[in-house]
Order: structure tokens, then sequence, then C-alpha cells
């Protein structure tokens, strides 16, 4: 898959390219609604004998547009995001940079320069409730009126695709949200990925026998599963997938922080991962987050989570990449 940090980078049929099939969403989680959506948009490019390409935006535009009262929580970091999309066959994504210019745009500019000028996309596959344009002032009718002005075709979503899109990243989120982790993963149509950098803590899950890599998650919009500890999938810097568990919280028996922390102990794997970057793989609930009277009592529970993880884990094989 090709990424494209600006419209006006992406090879047109001038340059020699083939011609290309667009879409144009956020994909946040890329679900199987997500997927569905990329099929129809392989069969349309098929028809057309062309490439796909998805137009997204970063910043995400709710960020720019009202920056301390967006409330956005994210399913995928970029990267992450960059990566299923990838697995998805997507052939191009161009992530064009959202400014305030670009929302104050008539929807005759908008598609004018992002597809007449830049992208010259052959086909437009778009839902009929997508809305472009400054105050949202361009819809389905209106982009079909542009593409015969501009050299193109619109193609509407199946309802029923849409459908699914607009539900699932909804419950992808109310899922997280409840720490039901399996079924968002449902949803998702593949393990919840969390990946973050290994900082220093205070070695005292070293002192109890469970060593944990506490982990720092760059992008503050990434959204975490609700507070408590998980059996997850871990890869570690060697590529190797390990069972593991994780807690997400305040680690109340021991400092009872004010920020949410994420902590993994691999289980049967150690190493000097300080600023290097792990990537779990979110698979099963076990319990809340508990106070414990005691450190012992708090070792006893671990011995427990971790026998409970590996028989959890035995029924799920870990991630493909």
């Amino acid at each position: 898959m090709r990424v494209h940090h600006h419209a006006s980078e992406f090879p047109t049929p001038s340059d020699g390219a083939r011609r290309t099939v667009l879409t144009v969403g956020t994909f946040d989680g890329v679900h199987a609604g997500h997927r569905a959506v990329l099929q129809q948009l392989r069969e349309v490019a098929a028809k057309y004998d062309a490439e796909t390409t998805l137009l997204s935006f970063h910043p995400h535009p709710r960020t720019v547009l009202d920056p301390e009262r967006h409330g956005l929580e994210l399913l995928n970091t970029l990267d992450e995001r960059l990566a299923l999309l990838d697995d998805a066959g997507l052939d191009n994504v161009v992530l064009h940079p959202f400014t305030l210019s670009l929302a104050r745009m008539t929807p005759w500019e908008y598609a004018k320069s992002l597809m007449g000028d830049c992208i010259q996309p052959v086909a437009v596959v778009i839902g009929d409730d997508h809305r472009f344009g400054r105050n949202r002032a361009g819809d389905f009718s209106t982009l079909q009126t542009l593409g015969e002005a501009l050299g193109f075709d619109v193609e509407a979503l199946d309802a029923h695709r849409v459908k699914d899109v607009r539900v699932s990243s909804t419950k992808v989120r109310e899922a997280l949200r409840r720490g039901n982790v399996a079924e968002a993963n449902s949803w998702l149509g593949a393990p919840y990925p969390t990946t973050g950098r290994v900082v220093h803590g205070d070695a005292v899950g070293r002192q109890l026998g469970f060593p944990t890599a506490n982990l720092r998650v760059e992008d503050p919009l990434k959204l975490l599963p609700a507070h408590g500890v998980y059996a997850v999938w871990c890869q570690t810097p060697d590529g190797q997938w390990h069972p593991a568990m994780a807690n997400v919280g305040t680690r109340p028996t021991l400092h009872d922080d004010a920020r949410p922390s994420v902590e993994v102990h691999v289980i049967g794997a150690e190493g000097d991962w300080y600023e290097t970057e792990l990537h779990v793989r979110w698979m099963h609930w076990m319990r809340g987050e508990v106070k414990f009277p005691s450190k012992a009592d708090l070792q006893s529970a671990l011995e427990a989570d971790r026998t409970r993880a590996l028989s959890l884990l035995a029924g799920s094989p870990p991630p493909s990449r």
C-alpha cells in the first residue's frame, strides 16, 4: 500500500499511473463494516480496471474544528490504522492535511482541488449521507453534479454496508469502555491493538515476582479498555508474540495513581526493553481493578491471574502480525 501525505503527491494517469477509484473517510478501527466498504470499492475498481484509494485527513478534523472540546477517543493510532488498511488490501491512502482553510472550502472548491486537480479518480464511491465542503453544504447529489463537470462518476455505497459502518465504531467503543474486549474484537474482526513505549517504573512488580513493562501510549486520543486486568498477547522487540497479562488503571494497592497506566507482565519472557515498543493485543477481560489489603494478597491474585491468562490464551492463537 502506498501512502501519500498530500493530495498533490498522488500520481495521476497523465503521469503514467493507473486510474483509481476513490472513497473518503476516517476508517477508525478498520472494522468489519469498513472492510465491507473496501470490498465494494475493489468491486467498482475492477469494473473500471483501476486501483483503490482512500482519501482521509490528518489530524482528525474535529481536533482542528473544536480543539478544546472535541472529546475524541480513537480506536487506532495513525500507524495502526495504516497497517490495518494495508492488511485489508487497499492500494493507496491519501492522508491530506486538515486545516481551517480546507474546512472553509465550498463544495466546488473542495471537489475541484482534491479530486479534479489532484487525485483525478475515474469514480468516487461514497455513502448517500456523505457531507463535504463548508458548513457540510455538499451532499451525494452535489458530488454527482460536480463529478459530471470534473470528469468522474459517483457510485453509492450499498445501504446495508453504510449502516454497518455507522454502527460498528460506536459498538466497539462501548464494548471497550465496559472492558468487553472479546465483543469489541468480534466487531473489529481482529484483536484490539495498543502500542506503547516501555518506560521506567518503580520495580514493585519485580519484587513480587511479576516484573512488568510500564507502557507509555504516545497518542493521547487512543482509547484504552476499561480499568481492569486482561489476558493479552504481547509482541516483544524480537518480533515474538508471548502470552501476557495487562493491567489498566491506577494501581490502587500500591500507588492509586491519578492518571491511568498500562502495565504488562509478559509470561515466560523478560528483557531490557526500555525505550522500545511493545505491541499488545487485548483478548479477554479477567477481573476489575482491586485494592488489596497487602502486597501478599496482591501477589496471590497475580498468581491466579497468570494461571487464568494462560488458560484463556490457550484457545486463542497469537496474532499473525
